[in-house]
C-alpha cells in the first residue's frame, strides 16, 4: 500500500492546463489529418507481443511492459501504433481495397531506462498512408507533416533517407550488435563515441562515410557534400531521389523551415526510405516522427507499401503551454437554490447551457457559502432561486481568483 499515492516511474497526471493543451493539440492534429481524407481506426491496448517481435520490429522486448493473459500467453501493452495498424490491414482490413488512409489517436508504453528523462506513456496521433507508393504518396504524407507542423506552432522539419545509412551500414560488413550501436550513437549524435567505435572497427570508404553522415546536415549544399564522400551507386541513387523531393518539397511549403538531414536513423529497423522529423522551438526532443516502411505489412500477410508519422502529444502540449496561454473552460455562471427548489435550480441549469453558457450548480446550505465560492473560483455571476423567485447578481472576484466572466 506504500505506493497508492504515487504514480509509476515514466508517468504522471495532468492537470487543468496541461489537459487542455493535449485536447487542443489533439483537435488541431485531428483536423489536419481529416482535411486529407483520413479516417480514425483505434487497436487494443493490449496485443499478442508477437505483433512486436517480429522481422524488422527494431523495439528491443525489454523496453516493453509485458503481462501474461489467462491462457499464460505472453501479451504486451502497446509499445507502437504503426505494427497494430500493419495487424489490423493483414486481417479486419484485408479485404478493403488500397490504399487506405488511417489515422489514430492514442497511448503508447515504453519502460525506457531510467533517467532517460523520457515518459512511459506518451500520447500519439499520427497517420499511416497503407499502400501509398511512390514520389506522389512520399510527398503526400511530407506536405501532411509539414503542415501539421505548422499548425501546432514554429518548427524545423528535418529530411533523410535510411537507404543511406543501410547501403553503408551493409558495406562495412559488422556484426548486428555494433551496427545497433552505430545507429544509437548516430541517434544521439554522440560523435565522439561514433568516431571510437568507427575506429576500433577498422578503415575504408564505408567507414569513412559513416563518419561524416551525422554532420550532413543544412540546406541543399549537403547533397553536393554528400556526393563527395559517397561513391556507392546505391547511395548517390537514394540522394538523387531525396533531392528532388526536398526541392519540390520546398516549393509546395516555401514558408516552411525544412533541412536535410542525412543523419537520421530510428529504433525501428521496419523504415526502408525515406525518414522525417519535427522539431517545434524551444522543444529539445522531436515533436514528430514519420518515414516509409514498405516491408513491414509483409511480416503479418499482407504485402504493401506504407508511409506514416506520428506526432508526440505531449510535447506539443508542453509547447503550447510555454508559448500561449491555454484556457480552461470555468462557470460563468453559478446557480444556488434554497431547499426545495431543486427542479427549478436544475431547469434554468439546462436553459442557460442551452444559450451556451458555461453553468454551476451549488451544492451548499446558504447564500453565504455559494458566494464564497464563486468569488475564489472566478464566476463571475450568481443566480439565486427559491421562495423569493430567482435573481442574479455580479460577483466580485477575489485577488486569488485567476479571471473574472
Amino acid at each position: 500500500m506504500k505506493n497508492k499515492l504515487i504514480t509509476p516511474e515514466g508517468t504522471r497526471d495532468y492537470l487543468f492546463e496541461e489537459a487542455a493543451a493535449r485536447n487542443l493539440v489533439a483537435r488541431k492534429a485531428a483536423g489536419v489529418f481529416a482535411s486529407r481524407g483520413f479516417v480514425e481506426v483505434q487497436t487494443p491496448g493490449i496485443e499478442f507481443l508477437d505483433v512486436f517481435t517480429g522481422s524488422g520490429a527494431g523495439i528491443p522486448v525489454e523496453y516493453m511492459y509485458k503481462l501474461v493473459d489467462t491462457k499464460g500467453r505472453l501479451m504486451a501493452i502497446r509499445p507502437d501504433s504503426t505494427m497494430p495498424i500493419a495487424r489490423l490491414c493483414a486481417t479486419r482490413l484485408q479485404t478493403e481495397s488500397l490504399p487506405l488512409r488511417l489515422y489514430y489517436n492514442q497511448s503508447v508504453f515504453s519502460a525506457e531506462p531510467v533517467m532517460r528523462g523520457r515518459s512511459d506513456e506518451v500520447l500519439q496521433m499520427g497517420v499511416e498512408y497503407i499502400g501509398g507508393k511512390g514520389f506522389a504518396a512520399d510527398l503526400d504524407i511530407l506536405t501532411a507533416a509539414v503542415d501539421t507542423l505548422q499548425t501546432l506552432g514554429t518548427g524545423r522539419f528535418e529530411i533523410g533517407h535510411i537507404g543511406i545509412f543501410n547501403a553503408l551500414i551493409q558495406g562495412m560488413r559488422i556484426a548486428e550488435t555494433q551496427r545497433e550501436q552505430v545507429r544509437t550513437l548516430i541517434e544521439t549524435k554522440n560523435y565522439p563515441a561514433l568516431n571510437d567505435l568507427l575506429d576500433r572497427i577498422g578503415s575504408g570508404a564505408f567507414v569513412d562515410a559513416m563518419k561524416q553522415l551525422p554532420r550532413l546536415f543544412g540546406d541543399e549544399r549537403v547533397f553536393a557534400k554528400a556526393r563527395a564522400l559517397f561513391t556507392d551507386d546505391g547511395v548517390i541513387k537514394e540522394l538523387d531521389y531525396l533531392e528532388k523531393l526536398y526541392h519540390i518539397l520546398l516549393e509546395i511549403c516555401p514558408d516552411a523551415d525544412i533541412k536535410v538531414d542525412l543523419g537520421l536513423v530510428n529504433r525501428n529497423d521496419y523504415y526502408s526510405g525515406i525518414v522525417f522529423c519535427g522539431y517545434l522551438e524551444g522543444i529539445g526532443k522531436a515533436v514528430l516522427t514519420g518515414g516509409r516502411y514498405d516491408n513491414l505489412l509483409a511480416t503479418f500477410g499482407r504485402t504493401a507499401p506504407a508511409i506514416g508519422f506520428g506526432v508526440n502529444i505531449d510535447t506539443a502540449a508542453l509547447y503550447l503551454c510555454s508559448h500561449e496561454k491555454v484556457k480552461v473552460v470555468k462557470p460563468q455562471l453559478f446557480i444556488h437554490g434554497e431547499p426545495g427548489f431543486e427542479a427549478e435550480v436544475f431547469r434554468r441549469q439546462r436553459q442557460k447551457i442551452a444559450e451556451g453558457i458555461v453553468c454551476e450548480v451549488s451544492a451548499f446550505e446558504t447564500e453565504g457559502e455559494a458566494l464564497s465560492y464563486a468569488k475564489q473560483n472566478g464566476i463571475g455571476r450568481i443566480l439565486y432561486v427559491g421562495a423569493n423567485g430567482c435573481r442574479e447578481a455580479s460577483v466580485v472576484v477575489n485577488a486569488e481568483g485567476k479571471e473574472q466572466a
